[in-house]
């Protein structure tokens, strides 16, 4: 249940930082009083379009996948702080829920763009293997990059062997290295009750506050 809307610019390139979002309308006039944001999950060194990806959860996002080929949107960004340009590290680590894994596809295929050799993790948190977005990319990803994936799932099936829900202190410390907890830069993006957990128990591990990062899917 999630679309990828791939978009051409139709005058000039979109430069953007990877892991940030745009606001999106879909219409006949770049007017409108409703507009949606949606973060890039295309790699930041492909500037000649940029890919949104969208899951059905609401009357606009229940749409998106019939949208026509050459049908015209309209698009408003980039914008956020929620980027690895934007914050330099020797290792990143993401934890992602849900949906939550579109900005972090944006910096991973970014980073596999410029041949990035820094070590990442991936904390991944889904109902079932069967609802990974990205599951077979993401695959192909950890055999590019420097990239240990950790799928977590909350509804896993009888002979599941790997990280069930929550993703908490107890998972978080099995999962990340001393060095991850020291020198790596986190990025939390997914569901509000995970992200509060996430960041608390990081806390509770030793990973300093101002090396934590967030995205949240609502307006505040």
């Amino acid at each position: 249940s999630a679309w990828t809307l791939e978009l051409s610019p139709a005058t000039s390139e979109i430069d953007f930082d990877p892991g940030q979002f745009v606001w999106l309308h879909l219409g006949t006039s770049p007017f409108a009083m409703a507009e949606h944001p949606f973060s890039i999950s295309s790699s930041a060194d492909q500037p000649q379009r940029i890919e949104l990806t969208v899951k059905e959860l609401g009357d606009f996002t229940s749409q998106v996948g019939s949208v026509p080929v050459g049908a015209t949107a309209y698009v408003d960004g980039p914008y956020g702080q929620f980027s690895v340009d934007r914050h330099l590290a020797e290792r990143y680590v993401f934890v992602a829920g849900g949906v939550g894994i579109t900005p972090v596809m944006g910096m991973l295929r970014t980073l596999v763009d410029r041949g990035d050799p820094r070590p990442l993790t991936l904390v991944y948190a889904v109902a079932d293997l069967e609802r990974m977005t990205f599951r077979d990319e993401i695959g192909a990803l950890a055999s590019t990059l420097d990239l240990r994936v950790v799928p977590v799932l909350s509804e896993p099936p009888a002979d599941w062997d790997g990280e069930t829900a929550p993703a908490d202190a107890s998972l978080l410390g099995r999962v990340l290295s001393a060095d991850d907890l020291s020198k790596a830069e986190f990025f939390i993006c997914g569901p509000e009750p995970l992200m509060r957990l996430v960041a608390s128990d990081l806390r509770t591990l030793g990973v300093r506050p101002k090396s934590i990062r967030y995205e949240r899917f609502a307006l505040v």
